[in-house]
């Protein structure tokens, strides 16, 4: 995609979401994810709600098997609905490392899988 497609994009969308937006870029350029964690030896070292064990990746499958919001706020007590915006946006920006932690989980449990 060039800027200049994108620039078509970013026009059409609404106030609200070319906030959202705007934070997704500020975040991907600082590097910092308001609400996201990674700490070497917790949750294996995944992006994580912070002060949480509660891992990103694990979220996202949860959304991908039917799980609605409201169903990972009452699941998931101790996380807020802005926990849950900032946990999208997250996997949104990184995709392939969401995607590399489903792969990966998936592999460990079926090799832990006792027939």
């Amino acid at each position: 995609m060039t800027l200049k497609e994108l620039e078509k994009q970013l026009l059409a969308l609404t106030p609200g979401e070319k906030t959202q937006a705007i934070q997704l870029l500020v975040q991907s350029l600082s590097n910092t994810w308001q609400g996201i964690e990674k700490t070497p030896g917790v949750c294996g070292g995944d992006a994580r709600i912070a002060n949480t064990r509660i891992p990103i990746w694990v979220l996202v499958e949860a959304r991908r098997i039917g799980y609605s919001e409201a169903d990972l706020l009452e699941s998931y007590p101790t996380i807020g609905a802005a926990d849950l915006a900032n946990a999208w946006a997250y996997a949104e920006a990184y995709s392939d490392e969401i995607e590399l932690a489903i792969k990966e989980n998936d592999e460990a449990m079926e090799d832990s899988e006792v027939y």
